[in-house]
């Protein structure tokens, strides 16, 4: 069993943020932080006080973790980036709200003195004998302190008070690791400890000015025993109200789900159960395990739900008559042809997980080289009167800015090959769309067929279709191209409005023509959209014309995997070097490689094309952490620690372009290797130079690492190899949250079958699903027993443990 904790967060927008440029405007981004460790990082807005970002991180985390901050920062070319307020989440008070944090919370401002980080080490000893008795301190060291010096670093030393008394160690300099190994004695009294705290604070010392707060730690003396180990370093208590609404706010989800995942084979009696009705597609479609989880889903839920059933049933090679099933009863509460999936229902939302996790790679081969082109040319276009700026038109005449007939032209112009390339592409890739999306669509259309069968309706067959495809996956990728993999970055202003007009069109030729655009400047463009729509037709006949026992339910149905582990998660240029090359020229010591990450390995070579490369095997990676800023001239620095053929440790660093990419990366390989076991526990965030190394000033090369080593990555986007158990646990744990519900749920379908035949599996559907969850509560707490090495477990627990 596997101990999970995770924490959802999306970041969807901020409102009347401060402006922190000469313009007058500000380009913000947001850096998110666990415990003072960056482990998100969003794209910029530019030029925007109320930026919209629309991202979101699921998080594997430490089961420990303290806090959630998200700083929002604007962007500079020169110089260091403003910072502009946090919002900071507590352990706590996110796990206080079962179903998450959703709404727009205050930006507060960021003070010096409430920046801290790191832990120190310390041990707290009081003599049992002797008078007056003894209080011994130990200071042994800390790690992870704020740097508050230029060079990155700190001059830190510790001042401890107890009974009215203070003093110091010695001033480590230039080391956000110090190691001091000082014990500082005090004197109890007679009615000492009581009440009495000994305070440890951290502080950065300065030549000039005073010294600057590293954090502090108040140590009980009551407790029995000596206290000793490392402790989290904590602000001074704010003695102030923070001021809210001054600088803005930001609108966020945040959601923490703590679980605990069983081995697969424990979910199985769930998997099957849910897949009854894809397996055997005879039975009553609401009279199934997967129609009581559709009820018991509210909106909040749905896509979270979707998104797990998806990974579970693409593992069993049952996607498509999973999606037929739910498919099925959508048309069935249907009347209206024209409201067909319009709303985010089960249907809908699995509908577009699936396009997600099996045509992420199809569509950026279909919208890539547009996407880049409009980028790159970054030309100016509008076609609305009320929003055209003639002087930022294509050109500027001699004689003044261009006429709103000039600037109409030439953005009529631009648009049109814009999107006569984007349709071309698409009508010509009915090869490139993967098998299991052209089995989808055929099933879908044989639905629509069959619940609208009259000529009247014949549309509703190619709309049902291009509604996904156009309207929910080909559209929202041009418009956000940054939440589909397609850019790196969000789109300036003057993109993002071509981009949106050419959203707009796309989403005329996923309607047919069927709803025109309310707005009447766009006409000028029908002139390619209605041709485009037959091309899309007949685009559509073909897309679905494949094999038809690919397309039925669980026959002959092709097994797809949709993420081969040669597959490429990331690739590109970067630079690097290995820790023990000589470097008598620092300045060329990284040199410029081609890196390929997958499942399997990380290698590079001098270009894409050279045969010739260097291989680090996934399997071998002990560690994959950032090195301090300053440690070498160049900045945003990683390094990869991986164990070589002999079991030594070997470490490869690597410079990226910037801070986006550099986090791009770590996220990367640590979820390419975040199933390793023996990760290393600790590393050095330096480099071993001369005869030290840079972060702690250990003079040992082989001394044990100086800070913690993190595991936190970015999980559930669709490159992740599929792992079915976290789904059904989530897929579990979803139906114990539904409560009462649930119980109702299960109690209308026992009534409504205790009359009818028994189903298959041998028995009624609601008295299954509660044995499959007991089950599954008695296994959960028989691994729970089992770690806590507690009271011995039940007989029952003692079957379902053996059984796991």
């Amino acid at each position: 069993m596997a101990k999970s904790t995770s924490l959802y967060c999306r970041l969807v927008e901020g409102k009347e943020l401060p402006a922190k440029d000469v313009s007058g405007s500000s380009d913000p981004y947001c850096v998110v932080k666990v415990d003072n460790e960056v482990v998100a990082r969003t794209a910029t807005v530019w030029r925007s006080l109320n930026p919209f970002w629309g991202e979101e991180f699921t998080l594997r985390l430490p089961s420990g973790f303290h806090g959630l901050t998200i700083y929002v920062l604007d962007e500079d070319t020169i110089g260091h980036d403003d910072v502009i307020g946090k919002v900071s989440l507590s352990h706590q008070q996110i796990s206080a709200q079962p179903r998450g944090i959703d709404s727009w919370l205050s930006l507060a401002p960021v003070r010096p003195d409430q920046e801290v980080q790191g832990e120190i080490h310390l041990e707290v000893r009081v003599s049992e004998q002797g008078h007056p008795r003894v209080l011994r301190c130990h200071l042994i060291a800390a790690r992870d302190l704020a740097p508050r010096d230029p060079s990155g670093t700190s001059d830190p030393f510790v001042r401890v008070s107890c009974c009215g008394h203070t003093q110091e160690t010695a001033v480590i300099k230039k080391t956000r690791f110090p190691h001091w190994d000082e014990v500082l004695e005090f004197e109890l009294a007679e009615d000492e400890p009581g009440d009495s705290v000994l305070s440890v604070e951290v502080w950065d010392w300065d030549i000039v000015g005073k010294n600057d707060f590293l954090g502090q730690v108040e140590v009980p003396l009551d407790a029995s025993g000596p206290t000793e180990g490392w402790f989290q370093l904590l602000p001074f208590p704010s003695s102030t109200e923070e001021p809210g609404g001054q600088l803005g706010s930001l609108r966020l989800t945040v959601r923490l789900l703590e679980d605990m995942v069983l081995p697969q084979h424990c979910y199985q009696p769930l998997i099957q159960l849910l897949a009854e009705p894809l397996c055997c597609p005879g039975q009553p479609a609401a009279s199934t395990a997967l129609a009581v989880l559709e009820e018991v889903t509210s909106g909040d839920s749905r896509q979270d739900v979707a998104t797990k059933l998806v990974k579970v049933f693409l593992a069993q090679d049952l996607a498509v008559p999973f999606l037929d099933y739910v498919i099925t009863r959508e048309l069935s509460r249907t009347t209206d042809p024209n409201t067909l999936f319009r709303s985010n229902s089960l249907a809908s939302k699995s509908v577009e997980q699936f396009l997600k996790a099996v045509g992420l790679p199809y569509l950026h081969a279909v919208l890539k080289p547009v996407v880049n082109r409009i980028f790159e040319e970054k030309k100016y276009v509008e076609l609305d009167p009320c929003k055209m700026e003639l002087s930022r038109g294509r050109r500027i005449s001699f004689k003044g800015s261009l006429s709103e007939a000039q600037v109409r032209e030439s953005s009529l112009e631009l648009l049109q090959g814009y999107l006569g390339d984007t349709v071309d592409t698409i009508v010509g890739s009915v090869d490139k769309c993967p098998l299991l999306m052209r089995a989808a669509f055929k099933q879908l259309r044989r639905r629509v067929e069959e619940r609208f069968p009259s000529a009247q309706h014949e549309e509703v067959q190619y709309v049902a279709i291009s509604g996904f495809l156009f309207l929910r996956f080909f559209a929202p990728a041009v418009l956000t191209p940054k939440l589909f993999g397609l850019r790196e970055q969000h789109a300036e202003p003057r993109i993002g409005r071509t981009l949106l007009l050419l959203a707009k069109a796309l989403q005329s030729i996923g309607n047919l023509g069927l709803q025109p655009g309310k707005e009447p400047w766009m006409t000028p463009l029908h002139t390619i959209i209605l041709p485009s729509i037959t091309r899309v037709r007949a685009f559509l006949d073909s897309l679905i014309d494949v094999d038809g026992t690919q397309a039925t339910a669980g026959e002959g149905m092709v097994s797809v995997v949709p993420f081969s582990p040669s597959a490429t998660i990331k690739e590109g240029f970067l630079h690097t070097r290995e820790a023990e090359e000589p470097s008598l020229l620092p300045r060329f010591a990284f040199k410029k490689r081609y890196f390929r990450l997958s499942a399997q390995a990380l290698s590079y070579s001098k270009s894409p094309e050279c045969q010739e490369h260097s291989c680090i095997p996934v399997e071998h990676i002990r560690a994959v952490e950032r090195v301090d800023e300053g440690t070498f001239p160049q900045p945003h620095i990683m390094q990869v620690v991986a164990q070589d053929g002999t079991g030594q440790l070997r470490t490869t660093y690597i410079q990226c372009k910037s801070a986006p990419e550099l986090w791009q990366w770590l996220w990367a390989l640590r979820q390419a290797s975040s199933a390793n076991g023996a990760m290393l526990p600790t590393c050095h965030p330096g480099t071993f130079r001369t005869t030290r190394w840079t972060c702690c000033l250990q003079p040992n090369r082989a001394a044990p690492g100086c800070s913690r080593t993190h595991c936190a990555v970015a999980l559930d986007e669709w490159s992740d190899p599929l792992d079915p158990a976290a789904a059904a646990q989530s897929i579990y744990g979803h139906l114990r949250r539904a409560g009462t519900r649930l119980w109702e749920v299960l109690a209308e379908h026992s009534a409504a079958g205790q009359s009818a035949e028994l189903e298959p599996g041998g028995g009624a559907v609601a008295l299954r699903l509660r044995a499959v969850l007991s089950d599954l509560d008695v296994a959960h707490e028989a691994f729970a027993r089992r770690d806590r090495g507690s009271s011995p477990p039940t007989d029952t627990e003692k079957d379902a443990a053996t059984a796991t």
